[in-house]
């Protein structure tokens, strides 16, 4: 069964990875391509819509989706937890803010050794050109760590540092600094302090080649499937 794919955000640097995807792979086609100029209604029909834009208008995408029950697979960043449970959704919506396997296993890592540390921030780095921050990597990487101490009763990672300001933003309990470098593609280290040892873990992202084979597997998933995903850790079944 062949997938017909609609692009919303065709001519940026996600959106035309997702146009390389889609012409490389036998069980996928180009149902349309859209760009800021394009109406909505232009994506009717297809199986799957792949939304990668700016969060003002990808809000309006998932509605349109939704309205219309088309799956959709969404690569902007910025979404919270609570924007994401307030969809209700017969069709599939499918949350990826990361597409790189590498950084799905880094933050399960992170995840794993949280319940170890009670010491734990995030710093991330991205290209000059990347308006939001956090990441959207970078927030889910929270929550994952947020969860999985949830599930061994632990209190939320201490922050430290009372009276200065410069901690970052503090998400799921765990604080985040963001930067915004030119020479950098993407990048993240989740450091966890304990008694005299220290755990850093770290992955980097060189192009985005690197995400190519994570889309295709969401495209797929996003096809097959039905209701709220989030992170491709679930599309892979990690």
């Amino acid at each position: 069964m062949t997938i017909k794919v609609s692009v919303i955000g065709a001519t940026g640097r996600m959106g035309k990875l997702a146009l390389d995807v889609i012409k490389g792979a036998q069980d996928l086609e180009l149902h349309s391509a859209l760009d800021s100029k394009s109406e909505l209604s232009m994506a009717i029909g297809a199986d799957v819509i792949f939304e990668a834009t700016k969060l003002d208008v990808s809000r309006e995408v998932v509605a349109f989706a939704i309205e219309n029950k088309l799956n959709i697979l969404v690569a902007t960043s910025g979404w919270s937890e609570n924007d994401r449970e307030e969809l209700n959704a017969d069709s599939a919506v499918v949350f990826v803010p990361n597409f790189s396997v590498g950084s799905v296993l880094g933050s399960k890592f992170a995840a794993i050794a949280a319940k170890h540390f009670d010491s734990i921030e995030i710093i991330e780095t991205h290209h000059a050109g990347k308006i939001d921050s956090p990441s959207g990597t970078a927030i889910r990487t929270a929550e994952l760590i947020a969860e999985s101490r949830a599930e061994a009763n632990l209190i939320q990672p201490l922050i430290p540092g009372v009276g200065q300001e410069a901690r970052g933003e503090v998400v799921s309990g765990v604080p985040i600094h963001s930067l915004r470098l030119d020479g950098v593609s993407a990048k993240q280290e989740v450091v966890l302090g304990g008694a005299s040892e220290l755990l850093t873990i770290t992955h980097e992202v060189g192009s985005v080649q690197a995400y190519a084979l994570g889309i295709l597997h969401s495209i797929r998933y996003a096809a097959a499937n039905k209701g709220l995903t989030v992170g491709l850790d679930k599309v892979l079944g990690i």
